[in-house]
């Protein structure tokens, strides 16, 4: 039992250890149109504009395959 659980455990950890980093998106105002960049929501006055983004400068976009 012992040996089955460690090596459960190490077979989450190699899990977390490749995966990768949650996209970015642009999240915009839906009061005064101002832009924000989030990983994310930002709450219930802000909808989803543009994305997914690879970087927190909402610059680089990801392009699917």
């Amino acid at each position: 039992m012992k040996q089955f659980t460690l090596l459960l455990a190490a077979g989450l950890a190699v899990q977390a250890a490749i995966a990768g980093p949650a996209p970015y998106f642009q999240w915009r105002s839906k009061l005064n149109g101002a832009l924000a960049c989030s990983q994310t929501p930002l709450g219930p006055g802000w909808e989803k504009f543009a994305g997914p983004y690879r970087d927190a400068h909402c610059e680089k976009l990801i392009v699917a395959k």
